[in-house]
């Protein structure tokens, strides 16, 4: 199962004790994956997900105390007339005797002023058209809406919670996204999600570790090459000053650094300078290793 899935099983098996939580969780359901049936009169739930159904239904038994029945895709989600009007009154959906029903409209304030509820609702709405991906590759999580005014009220919540979503045009569809895993965590945080968090932070925990070794590794190796290559050079010039030039043409302190460092080619400055007769700090060293150089490019020209 991808990682989606298992949020989502996750999600599908909380059921709010509070009834005002209920039906925000049930709008958006209804909201992101709600249609009206083919006779014009009831509603519809539109989902491949079977829990997510089962979610929906055991919300509508707790919050109306109606009985449905999983079948399939044209089957109608409400019994009759009286409970359809007892659920749009509850849920402020909207919708009149002369036309369809409103369910891609944003849902009425008042659904989702407490926290709560706006809680309730994110759950909802992961459940109904929110995705992930895997996190051990990326971290990305969408809502893909069917409207601009749908995606513009959910990222309006997400921001209530200090999450910053962006959204962006889909071809025909409004996605409200995350791009960071700090994001994507407090979202699984708020929706409830939270053995599922657990297991994105352990993801997180090893990427970063890993990530930080891999910066180690790449700067120790940087180091070393630098100092390969500038090793290289002093000896270099300290064979052609010996062929060319000659130590003892040299002042005692050069001619004991180029002694030492021809004795020692693979030594680190800090470790040349304890080879010295008296011992020289790392400044010294590199200051009369500079010197030699100099005079190695004065015999060149």
């Amino acid at each position: 199962m991808s990682f989606s899935g298992i949020v989502k099983e996750e999600l599908a098996a909380q059921i709010s004790p509070a009834r005002h939580c209920q039906l925000a969780e049930l709008a958006a359901l209804l909201h992101f994956s709600g249609g009206v049936c083919e006779d014009g009169k009831h509603l519809c739930l539109h989902t491949e997900n079977e829990a997510v159904a089962k979610k929906c239904f055991t919300l509508f038994k707790k919050a109306f105390n109606i009985d449905n029945v999983v079948a399939s895709a044209k089957d109608r989600l409400l019994p009759d007339d009286e409970s359809e009007s007892k659920v749009l009154q509850a849920l402020h959906l909207g919708g009149n005797e002369s036309g369809p029903i409103a369910l891609r409209t944003p849902v009425s304030s008042l659904l989702i002023k407490n926290s709560c509820c706006a809680r309730a609702y994110l759950r909802g709405a992961f459940l109904s058209v929110g995705s992930m991906s895997d996190p051990k590759k990326s971290y990305h999580l969408e809502f893909v809406c069917d409207g601009k005014a749908q995606a513009d009220q959910l990222r309006d919540i997400l921001q209530g919670f200090e999450i910053e979503a962006k959204v962006i045009k889909r071809k025909k569809y409004e996605v409200v996204y995350l791009k960071e895993g700090s994001g994507i965590v407090d979202l699984l945080n708020v929706t409830g999600a939270h053995v599922s968090l657990m297991k994105l932070e352990n993801l997180r925990i090893v990427k970063g570790m890993r990530n930080s070794i891999n910066r180690r590794v790449n700067c120790e190796t940087a180091n070393i090459s630098k100092t390969v290559t500038a090793a290289s050079k002093q000896i270099e010039d300290i064979l052609l000053i010996r062929d060319k030039y000659g130590f003892e043409n040299l002042p005692d302190n050069l001619r004991q650094m180029a002694e030492v460092r021809l004795e020692y080619p693979d030594a680190a400055l800090k470790e040349l300078g304890g080879y010295l007769e008296p011992a020289v700090g790392k400044s010294g060293v590199n200051h009369r290793l500079r010197r030699l150089s100099e005079i190695a490019d004065g015999i060149r020209s």
